[in-house]
């Protein structure tokens, strides 16, 4: 049986259990929310403004980038390119999890998709390389960050000075934290260390020689690139019976 022979379905328990796994790192999300939504009032957006963008856009660099070229006279186009510029990882993150969704409908898929952060994504691949199908920490565990975000904005816009510098704390090292441990639990065969290795010492040249966040562009499409031609046999024994399983 094939991975698209059969139909999966999100199992509400595994969901809430999913939502209580990200619930911790949610809560340093909350402080960086908070700093943006003081950074954007202070750039000039209205309250309702900030509260609509966390809620709808719910991409934390590359609103604060937003905010950064915000001014009486918005560039829509060059603000656009660096949106795309720096959530073009997602690109990578999307196709990485296509084995997992394909058997799931158009609908499905994408309003799942709209829930994908870095957190989730990477506690969903590392599963699925050991052998577990686990879509459900991508709508849990993403509800838990995107509140968090929400009311970390809010906080921010209406309760200013709350937390001014999150980095002060060191919280910005939180979730690279969380990220560094997600790949090192994760299956060690050669092909995923030298693209590890190649994304990072990709990102870090281009951090020092390009211009500001496209080193998160260059270490994923630099990693992706050894990932798409350099090919394992797949494990398909595994993924079907758990496909099965659900």
């Amino acid at each position: 049986m094939t991975t698209s022979s059969y139909s999966y379905h999100l199992q509400p328990p595994r969901v809430r259990a999913e939502f209580f796994r990200l619930l911790p790192i949610s809560l340093f999300v909350i402080a960086f929310g908070a700093a943006f939504g003081l950074a954007a009032t202070q750039e000039g957006l209205e309250p309702l403004q900030a509260l609509l963008m966390s809620t709808v856009v719910f991409a934390g660099a590359s609103q604060f980038a937003a905010v950064d070229m915000w001014g009486a006279e918005v560039s829509l186009v060059p603000m656009m390119a660096v949106v795309f510029a720096i959530n073009s990882r997602h690109l990578l993150m999307g196709a990485s999890l296509y084995p997992m969704l394909r058997d799931m409908s158009p609908g499905r898929r994408y309003a799942l998709l709209l829930l994908l952060t870095d957190a989730n994504w990477a506690v969903s691949a590392q599963e699925y390389q050991n052998g577990r199908r686990n879509l459900e920490v991508i709508v849990g565990g993403g509800l838990a960050l995107w509140l968090a975000w929400v009311l970390g904005t809010g906080l921010g816009v209406y309760f200013g000075g709350l937390l001014r510098d999150p980095h002060s704390l060191g919280l910005d090292m939180v979730l690279g934290c969380f990220l560094l441990a997600m790949a090192l639990g994760g299956r060690k065969t050669p092909r995923t260390l030298v693209a590890w290795a190649v994304a990072a010492l990709a990102s870090l040249a281009a951090w020092y020689w390009l211009p500001p966040n496209t080193h998160v562009v260059v270490g994923a499409l630099a990693g992706g690139v050894i990932g798409f031609f350099w090919l394992e046999p797949h494990r398909t024994g595994d993924h079907d019976a758990e496909g099965r399983a659900q």
